[in-house]
């Protein structure tokens, strides 16, 4: 039988780890992209955590005046054709591996509609996010630099 003091003993144990139970991981919050031709800012990516994987949602569309508002994903395919961009989610599946990396998971990219292997690694500071989209081998792709926002 346990006594109340072990009892409380090990309550006190729970409480003092529970901290690091509710510790997010070190890349979600909320990443601007930049668009690779103007350099200018593209959207705000979401990037959130559910059980032991990280997915990203649009957030917010930087679009110039002769731009549609509020675009549809025209080219996509499975369930995404014809939805709004803002707020679909773009990248799936990203699990944590040694130190700073991801990988595992997959993007879409909305101005083509395709589906890309992805890997991500995240700064030592932790203010960029390099995601890295590919296909087949990850030498046969494409890194995009995102900054921290908050």
């Amino acid at each position: 039988m346990i006594s109340k003091w072990m009892r409380a003993g090990l309550a006190a144990l729970a409480l003092m780890s529970a901290p690091a139970w509710a510790q997010e991981d070190p890349a979600t919050g909320l990443w601007r992209t930049v668009d690779d031709q103007t350099g200018k800012p593209k959207a705000l990516i979401r990037i959130s955590e559910s059980g032991e994987t990280l997915s990203g949602k649009v957030e917010k569309l930087f679009r110039s005046p002769d731009q549609e508002p509020n675009p549809v994903c025209d080219k996509c395919e499975n369930g995404r054709r014809d939805q709004p961009v803002l707020g679909m989610t773009i990248l799936t599946g990203m699990k944590k591996g040694e130190g700073r990396e991801y990988s595992g998971g997959e993007m879409l990219d909305p101005a083509n509609g395709k589906i890309y292997k992805s890997r991500m690694t995240l700064s030592e500071d932790g203010k960029k996010l390099e995601v890295r989209g590919y296909i087949g081998m990850p030498m046969l792709g494409r890194t995009q630099v995102w900054e921290r926002v908050k």
